[in-house]
């Protein structure tokens, strides 16, 4: 699936990879984010930390009708605000999608598939 821009020069379609790598990336730019999960299930508690290239698997784009939903799941760092976090990632997915992308962004949902303790 893709997104359909209409614009005066004409139609622009962006696939739903790109735009979950651009969510990516400005998520684990935040603060307070250790990295993307897997949007699978946790196979024995354990939620892996996906590179940047794999970040399409930790993000799904969903477009229904003219609106365009976004569900991320990350991994938090250990002795944050974790309702904080949520809202700063909400707030830069959503700014970086509409500057980069010229894409608004309805809704971002975030899921917390774990909490890691960093190493100083």
């Amino acid at each position: 699936m893709s997104i359909e821009l209409q614009t005066k020069f004409g139609q622009i379609d962006i696939s739903n990879d790109v735009i979950a790598t651009v969510a990516g990336g400005a998520a684990v730019d935040c603060y307070g984010i250790v990295g993307m999960a897997s949007k699978k299930q946790l196979k024995d508690g354990i939620a892996e930390i996906l590179r940047r290239e794999n970040f399409t698997k930790g993000v799904i784009v969903r477009q229904e009708n003219d609106q365009v939903h976004i569900d991320m799941f990350i991994i938090v760092s250990y002795g944050t605000k974790i309702s904080e976090i949520a809202h700063n990632v909400q707030s830069k997915v959503k700014y970086t999608l509409d500057k980069t992308v010229g894409l608004a962004v309805d809704s971002v949902n975030i899921f917390v598939q774990g909490v890691r303790v960093t190493n100083p």
